[in-house]
């Protein structure tokens, strides 16, 4: 009984023997286009060159055309679990932040500078949001902000 099952299981099934015959008829073909020359890409008639950049009023400067940025920060500014304070009047809150050459420098509504070295660039560009105009001058830019 075991043996007729172990001879009906090496015979090739009718897929099998159908497989083979196709492969045997296909043997030696090749599709169609292989070994042919490939042709020769039609020449296309020279486009227009078109300028795609922005108009000179829309077009934003580079970080490399800019003396620096500013941003106002109205609550209190605390680093390192201690609250700024300007060191000459006082005041802490209402800074504005000046990012220029790498530095930060801190202004309050009184006018005074102060260089904040616990803040970099990085802190900067992270709380800062997008620019929404440039300034020729540094008094232009005060003014934008109300200052």
């Amino acid at each position: 009984m075991f043996r007729r099952i172990r001879r009906r299981a090496m015979e090739p099934t009718e897929a099998q023997r159908e497989f083979a015959e196709l492969h045997a008829q296909l043997q030696g073909q090749l599709p169609p286009g292989v070994g042919e020359p490939a042709p020769e890409p039609e020449p296309t008639p020279p486009t227009a060159v078109v300028d795609d950049f922005l108009p000179p009023e829309l077009r934003v400067p580079s970080h490399d055309q800019v003396e620096g940025k500013m941003m106002p920060w109205s609550q209190p500014l605390v680093l390192d679990g201690e609250m700024v304070v300007c060191v000459e009047c006082g005041a802490y809150r209402a800074w504005l932040i000046l990012a220029t050459r790498g530095e930060i420098w801190l202004r309050c509504r009184a006018g005074h500078h102060q260089r904040e070295t616990r803040i970099d660039t990085a802190w900067y560009n992270r709380h800062s949001g997008p620019a929404d105009a440039t300034h020729a001058t540094f008094e232009d830019c005060l003014r934008h902000l109300g200052r």
